[in-house]
């Protein structure tokens, strides 16, 4: 049992995790170094999983497919009620930002391990949160909600301007967002995006903003407590996307002067402060490349990507969730919360990125995880088990840390030539190849990036040698990495004989 469980009382000796997968493996394992019980739920494709194994207790449910398991509230709470659990966590996804889900865990007298209900439909719902950010005074990119006028939308979203990023009011992980720049075809995309948010999501209703061109995607991690107080955890940049879902997550951001950061990063925590925010949570800018940036919107949930944050401050942040959930404040000040090295982590995904990305499945007939000094690896995969069509094709995440972003980029280098999945097609080649590009390296990527650059889907990773030569070149500038290109005359030139 740890100093923490022995010294202090939990309200709960043990949490039932309702997810599965890599998410629920690194929410037990945090569980359980406390001092508590881990339990898990899972459904009959997950049989062999590592969640499942590593529980204190695992309970079956059941659905007609293995998701409509995982979104059975009454069936999960039954499980926490028969297990004897004081606590759920929901990790991400599923039912993690249902704040119907979290009033029925507190009716159940048991504790959520996340926000209040209230601030899940507050900031978790895309057009009430945007609403309430630009009446609390920051900033938003122009926008036409049809809600406010069903009526209007379509005359109120020309008037916008192109171009046009249409987006279901209760979408996420980029289904059915569309970019319209083309006015006379916007009454067709968006029935377009209103079939596609009803089939996802259940829910036509959409909005619409003007799309800012390149820009970046940056986000910040919160934390809250009961008790009033929010600090920041620094920002992360999750620019490097395909289909409008991130591949790629680092922190520092290469775009980012420490004014610039400080700026963006006490706005996400203005924003989280006006809501009231308790627990860990992530606001979320677009950045434009003039310097500006826009709330996009913000996360009532613990994200895929909070290792990168954790790699850099020492801070467990599901130890945080669990202590704020307790009815404990924050034990950090904003200035305890300290940025060291640079940290990039890395979706491995069961696809193949020369078709378009298309998912893979098979037997996961040897799996090699990479090791050494900066290297995680989070992943709920064993070897013998199975990659299905199931579930979203993400199996692992890489996590690497460096002194710098150049250490960073050779350790991840490494790591991913060292990673070993046979029996279903990674994306790991291509993710080698990612990394060598010169823009990558010298930080200047944004959201189209890989839209700009369909040849690192297809082509042969660069060579070691090249990848050591830009890095090194990188390295000399002292300027914010976003002006390398134009600031080093010997990367300027290798991005050139790279490209032809």
């Amino acid at each position: 049992m740890s100093a923490d469980a022995a010294t202090k009382p939990w309200p709960f000796d043990s949490v039932l995790v309702a997810n599965r997968g890599e998410i629920a493996v690194r929410v037990l394992r945090t569980v359980q170094k406390l001092g508590l019980r881990g339990i898990v739920v899972y459904h009959s494709a997950d049989r062999g999983a590592l969640a499942v194994t590593m529980a204190d207790q695992a309970i079956e449910i059941h659905g007609s497919t293995p998701v409509a398991a995982y979104l059975d509230a009454q069936q999960i709470l039954a499980a926490a009620k028969s297990s004897g659990a004081g606590a759920i966590h929901p990790g991400y996804g599923f039912l993690s930002e249902n704040a119907g889900f979290a009033r029925a865990v507190e009716a159940a007298g048991l504790v959520f391990i996340g926000p209040r209900p209230e601030q899940i439909e507050l900031m978790g719902d895309k057009v009430r949160a945007r609403n309430f950010v630009e009446k609390s005074g920051f900033p938003v990119a122009p926008s036409a909600i049809e809600d406010d006028d069903p009526a209007s939308f379509v005359e109120r979203a020309r008037k916008v301007g192109a171009p046009l990023l249409i987006k279901p009011s209760a979408g996420g992980g980029g289904k059915g967002m569309r970019i319209v720049r083309d006015l006379s075809i916007l009454e067709t995309e968006i029935e377009r995006a209103r079939s596609e948010g009803q089939r996802y999501f259940g829910d036509g209703r959409l909005y619409v903003e003007r799309y800012i061109e390149n820009p970046r995607h940056i986000e910040v991690q919160v934390l809250g407590d009961a008790y009033g107080k929010l600090v920041h955890v620094f920002e992360r940049e999750c620019s490097v996307q395909r289909r409008f879902q991130k591949i790629v997550e680092e922190t520092p951001s290469p775009a980012l002067d420490e004014a610039l950061r400080s700026r963006i990063c006490e706005t996400a925590a203005g924003i989280a402060r006006a809501a009231g925010y308790r627990n860990a949570g992530t606001v979320e800018f677009i950045f434009g490349q003039d310097g500006e940036f826009y709330f996009l919107e913000m996360n009532t949930r613990l994200q895929v990507e909070h290792p990168v944050t954790e790699e850099i401050t020492g801070l467990d942040l599901v130890h945080e969730q669990l202590r704020v959930a307790a009815g404990e404040p924050l034990r950090l000040a904003q200035s305890d919360i300290i940025s060291k090295g640079h940290a990039i982590e890395f979706r491995i995904y069961a696809e193949d990125p020369a078709r378009g990305y298309t998912p893979t499945i098979g037997p996961v007939l040897r799996l090699h995880a990479p090791q050494g000094e900066g290297v995680r690896w989070d992943s709920g995969v064993v070897q013998g088990g199975e990659v299905t069509s199931a579930f979203d094709p993400m199996i692992a995440k890489l996590i690497i840390r460096g002194s710098d972003r150049g250490d960073a980029i050779r350790r991840a280098d490494k790591a991913l030539r060292e990673t070993v999945l046979l029996g279903c097609k990674t994306n790991t080649a291509f993710l080698r190849r990612l990394i060598a590009h010169p823009a990558f390296v010298a930080g200047d990527v944004h959201t189209g990036f890989l839209d700009a650059n369909p040849q690192i889907a297809t082509d042969p990773p660069m060579p070691s040698a090249t990848l050591q030569a830009l890095l090194a070149a990188a390295a000399i500038s002292t300027r914010p990495m976003r002006d390398a290109a134009d600031a080093i005359p010997d990367l300027h030139a290798a991005i050139g004989a790279w490209s032809n």
